[in-house]
């Protein structure tokens, strides 16, 4: 069973800039009409998110869709497990990526996305729903506290090894972060990478640029993927 997962570093759903990178996810399932769920966590399960991930991969892209909602006691733990025995595709939207990992953690959520993942279904997220997944990432982690939303490097899932920066069209300051860490992935808005069984094979961009940052002798070296 090969695991797959798609990172997409920003971009906006409403004005489809990323709509080839979601064709592109889309197309992994080889199915005439997959199952796509989505979790808009980080967002504190904005309904309007929802909406607007309906109208892409519904309309435009012919899938079935469903959302899973954990905050707003609408949806039982049971109902959502329901869901993602059913999904092809799991997509997690972007927001506060340490609310969205404290309240997978609480209800026991990331350990089931993580199961689902493995059985073989397509992970994928932007912005929060790319970073957190990985062993560290870099988030405005005080942003769910209401304390300013400073970027700065947090603990992710570690499901995938190595650090992930989102939107470094706009947050170049990450590289001097990236110095203290063995590997890094830093994705443009409106750009995505592309795993295999824990293994980067490609990006798939939309417009943007996706980068893997390495050191060596105490310096950056930074390669387009």
């Amino acid at each position: 069973m090969v695991r797959r997962f798609i990172g997409i570093g920003g971009g906006s759903l409403k004005e489809k800039t990323t709509l080839p990178i979601d064709a592109f996810i889309r197309s992994l399932s080889n199915k005439e009409r997959p199952y796509a769920l989505f979790f808009p966590s980080a967002s504190h399960d904005s309904k309007p998110y929802f909406n607007t991930f309906r109208k892409t991969y519904c309309s435009n892209l012919g899938c079935q869709v469903d959302v899973a909602l954990l905050t707003r006691n609408e949806m039982t733990v049971e109902h959502i497990d329901e869901k993602i025995a059913l999904a092809d595709i799991i997509y997690v939207g972007g927001g506060d990526t340490r609310y969205m990992l404290d309240l997978w953690h609480e209800t026991g959520m990331d350990e089931k996305l993580i199961a689902a993942y493995k059985r073989g279904v397509i992970l994928c997220g932007l912005s929060a729903g790319f970073i957190g997944w990985f062993r560290k990432c870099y988030t405005d982690y005080e942003i769910s506290r209401g304390t300013g939303g400073e970027y700065i490097i947090s603990d992710g899932l570690n499901l995938f090894d190595g650090t992930a920066c989102p939107h470094y069209n706009l947050r170049r300051e990450f590289d001097n972060h990236a110095l203290n860490y063995e590997k890094s992935y830093a994705v443009e808005d409106n750009c995505a990478i592309y795993f295999e069984n824990e293994k980067f094979i490609k990006s798939v961009s939309a417009g943007g640029k996706a980068y893997m940052l390495t050191t060596s002798d105490g310096k950056l070296i930074k390669t387009e993927l």
